[in-house]
């Protein structure tokens, strides 16, 4: 294996990570009207809280993955997809801001606005991010010098609009589930009820969207059934987390809700290789790991860099997840 195929793995390792661990952080923050008092709605963002930040970590580990080891692929990228990319990260500063604002005032017109800016910046998110998977592996107008040549409606496409409602959908039952593991009732009852309906729209999306890949793109045209089983595993996964919540086994559906997400992401970048984004205009046009990389000299440096210090934050997070592993009820004493 080169250097050019371990980054593109590595990237998509990262990609997952985040879309795992901020897929429930947007599910919560999305499921915030489960609180019906400003009591209960501070103990579901408890749930989140001493994680949030540290889940997104991830996304801009992935970001600077692709800056350093892929550049023309970051250029060609942020360039084409800039005002979605823009409206991406308006949502999550205005996440981030109301995370921290709206406890600084008691008046309940402050706090209901910000509560809607977190259910908001939840959302936006979690779609954009489908939509532009979906785009990057449908293909966009990407003509000979590298450059987008398409304007921001070319992204609006079924394909990627599907992709972007399947994100969203998973997410919110991933989120329930983590909800329903993390609370205490009457929150805990109704992460359920919650369930109950998110699951099923879920495995219908991820359904669909396996089905799509197959009819809208040429992912399994170039890699056979090989590809085709991993969404179907996908679907499986979810189906498998449905059962377990029937069973009460909130534990093992969210490894199933998670297992579902990381095979989702799997069939993406499975997909793509060995290109990183597909041109519509002509195959030739397609940005792969090799037309689009660093030198051999930045990957290598790159890789030694990586292998100290991957290990490293991932044992911190993990020892902060470990941390604050119980339940939110309403004598924990936290506020964030």
């Amino acid at each position: 294996m080169d250097l050019n195929t371990l980054w593109f793995i590595l990237i998509g390792v990262l990609f997952t990570g985040f879309f795992i661990l901020e897929g429930f952080d947007y599910g919560v923050g999305m499921l915030l009207p489960l609180g019906f008092t400003d009591a209960e709605r501070r103990r579901i963002l408890n749930t989140i809280g001493p994680v949030w930040d540290g889940n997104e970590v991830w996304v801009l580990t992935a970001g600077g993955a692709i800056f350093a080891a892929f550049p023309h692929w970051y250029a060609t990228l942020f360039s084409g997809f800039y005002l979605a990319l823009f409206l991406l990260l308006v949502a999550l500063i205005v996440r981030a801001v109301a995370f921290e604002f709206r406890s600084k005032d008691r008046s309940p017109a402050w706090r209901r606005t910000w509560d809607t800016m977190i259910v908001i910046g939840s959302a936006v998110p979690a779609l954009l991010w489908g939509v532009a998977l979906g785009n990057i592996l449908k293909g966009v107008p990407i003509d000979a010098a590298r450059t987008y040549a398409g304007g921001f409606f070319n992204l609006l496409n079924p394909y990627a609009l599907l992709t972007g409602l399947t994100m969203l959908a998973a997410f919110t039952a991933h989120g329930a589930i983590f909800l329903h593991l993390k609370s205490t009732d009457p929150i805990k009852a109704r992460a359920m009820d919650a369930i109950r309906i998110a699951g099923p729209l879920a495995t219908l999306f991820i359904g669909l969207f396996a089905v799509a890949t197959y009819a809208w793109t040429d992912a399994f045209s170039r890699l056979g059934l090989a590809a085709g089983a991993v969404p179907l595993l996908a679907v499986a996964a979810m189906l498998g987390a449905g059962a377990f919540v029937r069973a009460r086994r909130a534990g093992w559906a969210f490894t199933m809700t998670c297992l579902a997400i990381a095979l989702a992401t799997a069939t993406i970048f499975m997909s793509l290789y060995p290109r990183v984004m597909v041109s519509s205009l002509d195959p030739a046009f397609s940005l792969t790991v090799y037309n689009a990389s660093s030198s051999p000299y930045t990957l290598k440096v790159m890789s030694v860099v990586a292998l100290i210090f991957v290990p490293v934050v991932i044992a911190y997070q993990g020892w902060t997840y470990w941390v604050f592993r119980h339940r939110v009820g309403p004598d924990t004493r936290l506020e964030y």
